[in-house]
Parts: C-alpha cells; sequence; structure tokens
C-alpha cells in the first residue's frame, strides 16, 4: 500500500507543485486543504504524513491543525512554512519543518525520510531541506 499524504496549503501553485511532484513518485495525495475545516474533512481520509503550512486561509492555524493530525489521526507532520519560527512549543506528530521555498524534489525526499522514520528505518540524518524539530 502507498502512504497517503495529505497537503494543507492555501497557496494554489505551491499545493499543486507539491501534488504533482509527490504523485510523479508515486504517491497518492489524498487531498488539498486550505483551512482547519477541510484539514479535519480530509483527515478522514486517514493520511500517513501531512505537510502543513503554518499560516492558512483561516490565520496562523497550522501549528493548532498539526498537533491535532499528530495526536488525534497518528499522522506524520512535516511543516512546510516562510516562518519556521512561529512553530515555538514541541507539536506531537511533528517531525520537522521545510522553508518555503521548497521545490518538489526537496518535499519527495522529506516525504520518504518521514515515512522510513515511521517504520524505523530513517537515515540518521534528514534530507536537505528538511529542518528536524526536537520533543
Amino acid at each position: 500500500m502507498t502512504a497517503r499524504i495529505l497537503i494543507i496549503e492555501d497557496e494554489f501553485l505551491v499545493a499543486l507543485d507539491m501534488q504533482v511532484g509527490l504523485e510523479d513518485a508515486g504517491y497518492e495525495v489524498v487531498g488539498v486543504g486550505d483551512d482547519w475545516k477541510s484539514a479535519m474533512r480530509l483527515a478522514e481520509l486517514s493520511p500517513t504524513v501531512a505537510l502543513v503550512d503554518i499560516n492558512l486561509c483561516d490565520g496562523a492555524t497550522g501549528p493548532s491543525i498539526g498537533a491535532w493530525l499528530g495526536q488525534e489521526i497518528g499522522c506524520t507532520v512535516i511543516f512546510v512554512t516562510a516562518n519556521p519560527r512561529q512553530i515555538d512549543i514541541p507539536i506531537p506528530g511533528a517531525l520537522g519543518v521545510m522553508i518555503k521555498p521548497a521545490d518538489s524534489r526537496q518535499v519527495v525526499e522529506a516525504v520518504d525520510f518521514a515515512l522510513a522514520a515511521r517504520e524505523g528505518s530513517a537515515t540518521p540524518a534528514p534530507p536537505p531541506g528538511l529542518t528536524l524539530l526536537s520533543h
């Protein structure tokens, strides 16, 4: 079974670039949301990994969405944001953060790493572009 990826991003072209890159790499993108409400709806599709921006259509809800996805859904979260300093507390289920702009190759490498980490087989160092969050 292929990993199921959820994208929570309110910039259409950024979300599309991530989706196309992930699908080209063989991943199933279960959906793209742009706020808390759409994230809750799409989480019903049981994503394995979520790529979550911080500032969305409904404000800076990304950290709360990421915490909810990690704790309630069991999803591994990677924040993809231009504002990494907005993540100022440990967030359960959050693996790391990527700084925008991130190209689709970096996104695929980060998802590959996240899946390996879920299985306990990740390489010691994350791929370029992914900064691990300490818990």
